[in-house]
């Protein structure tokens, strides 16, 4: 059973998701502080967290940064939920290591969604070690580590993921509908800015050489270029 934990100060959101959570078959346990989450995901590591941004003391992008930076939870699937809805407030969200990001009021079935895809995904387990190239882009698909002119590049899942998919794929423009389906693990009807801004962060990361890699094909995707 997947253990989830969920890092939030409104008493009455913490504990509807603990029991929405605990309803849809995964062990959950709740949290008021980002303290008191932290403690516990060093503790015993959950396959999933779910955090708010705004919390007493520190602050839920401030927590997502201190796991990021920690070697055997910098891995983490990782949700955050804000009322901040500005597309601004959505790339620092992203940027701090966040794989997903929901504006409250959200649905419990489409957070049911989201976090299928998630666990879906960090569980997947390569059959054998790959190794992918392009131009000092390096990726190991065994270990999830990446590499741009020989320094080594932190991404988030959603970045790793598509940056994987972009480079499995470089022969060609991929769609825009085909990362969402494909990256996304559903049929996404959110906000396809969420691509763009994974995108523009992956971008960010991968420096100036390796950034203007990814072009954009105006009206269809993307795709990679020397």
């Amino acid at each position: 059973m997947e253990r989830i934990y969920v890092i939030e100060d409104d008493e009455n959101i913490r504990n509807l998701l603990k029991i929405a959570l605990e309803g849809f078959g995964y062990e959950a346990e709740a949290f008021e502080t980002a303290e008191e989450g932290l403690a516990r995901i060093q503790e015993l590591p959950p396959d999933l967290a779910i955090f708010d941004w705004m919390l007493p003391g520190m602050d839920g992008i401030t927590a997502i940064k201190k796991i990021r930076q920690t070697e055997n939870v910098r891995n983490l699937p990782i949700i955050v939920l804000t009322a901040k809805e500005k597309e601004l407030d959505k790339v620092v969200g992203l940027d701090c290591g966040a794989d997903d990001y929901m504006v409250k009021p959200f649905g419990i079935l489409e957070l049911s969604a989201r976090i299928r895809s998630l666990l879906r995904r960090s569980g997947r387990q390569e059959e054998e070690t790959v190794r992918l190239s392009f131009y000092g882009i390096e990726v190991d698909k065994k270990t999830r580590e990446v590499s741009c002119d020989g320094r080594r590049v932190e991404l988030t899942l959603k970045e790793y993921e598509l940056l994987v998919y972009l480079m499995e794929h470089q022969s060609r423009v991929v769609t825009r509908d085909e990362l969402l389906n494909q990256i996304w693990g559903y049929s996404y009807d959110g906000e396809t800015r969420t691509l763009d801004m994974h995108i523009r962060t992956l971008r960010q990361k991968l420096g100036e050489d390796g950034g203007s890699c990814i072009k954009t094909v105006r009206g269809v995707g993307y795709r990679l270029v020397r």
